[in-house]
């Protein structure tokens, strides 16, 4: 045999097994299936990271958020949040410093409510309002105020806290104009202490306009109230031994019903909005 023969032999006597090769890589190859085989955590998409939502509402950037949330600035109904990645879900109640705050744009709407429509945002009541601008925005709008499932008019959603703040606002509130029809004619006298206020079980009562509509008969009249609710109307009227026929909200504040037929709903213009917030 020749010496680079035998150099040859060394050389494969010191090469590693064949076998032995193949069973580490096919060893690395099982190792990575496996951690590849691991299923990830599913995403929510009803929710979304607290810095996230911060910074969509316009309140600052991402990092900015953080550091807000590691400071305790940030609550999540009612609880401080401090956790990095904390995630929300879209309809959290998220307050900034004490303000809440919102990732959507601000958003307006008006419905003319007809009957047969409770005014809730619960799907446990049937047919609801909510069911009647569900194409309108995709928003998380409310309504203000309720109407009755037979009363009919003029119903305002936004996810405006500080618009609704102005309708709740027990001192100030927003005026709205009903038409109410009795069952029968409003006597004078009744007509007068709705005029001028009275009490109900120790409590003043007043609305802020009353009046017989021009060539009806007594039995309809207008009522203005502050009031964000028509339980008021109903409480007024019983307590003058007169039964409802019809609660029918013609106008909030400016708005008006031009231009919403019954059963429709319209965005507010810019100039309508500003007039709002400017109440």
């Amino acid at each position: 045999m020749s010496r680079q023969q035998g150099n040859r032999g060394k050389k494969k006597s010191t090469n590693k097994p064949t076998g032995e090769r193949k069973g580490k890589s096919f060893s690395r190859q099982h190792s990575q299936s496996k951690k590849k085989a691991v299923p990830k955590k599913p995403s929510n998409p009803d929710e979304i990271r607290l810095n996230k939502y911060i910074a969509n509402s316009g309140i600052c950037s991402r990092r900015e958020a953080d550091e807000n949330i590691a400071i305790g600035l940030i609550t999540v109904n009612g609880k401080v949040i401090t956790e990095m990645g904390y995630k929300v879900k879209r309809d959290d109640e998220v307050r900034f410093d004490g303000q809440r705050i919102t990732p959507e744009k601000k958003v307006y709407v008006l419905l003319n409510k007809p009957k047969g429509f409770a005014t809730t945002t619960s799907e446990t009541k049937g047919r609801t309002v909510m069911d009647l601008v569900a194409n309108a925005t995709n928003a998380n709008i409310k309504p203000i105020g309720r109407l009755g499932r037979n009363s009919t008019g003029l119903l305002l959603f936004t996810n405006d806290d500080s618009v609704v703040k102005k309708f709740v606002n027990s001192k100030t509130g927003v005026a709205r104009l009903f038409h109410i029809e009795l069952d029968k004619n409003l006597k004078y006298e009744d007509f007068k202490s709705i005029q001028e206020g009275f009490k109900i079980q120790g409590k003043e009562v007043s609305v802020e306009e009353i009046s017989f509509i021009e060539g009806a008969s007594k039995k309809e009249v207008g009522l203005k109230i502050k009031n964000t609710g028509n339980t008021i109307i109903r409480t007024i009227f019983e307590h003058f031994k007169y039964d409802l026929v019809k609660i029918d909200c013609v106008a909030i504040a400016h708005l008006t019903k031009k231009d919403v037929p019954r059963g429709h709903w319209k965005h507010l213009t810019t100039q309508e909005v500003n007039t709002l917030q400017m109440l």
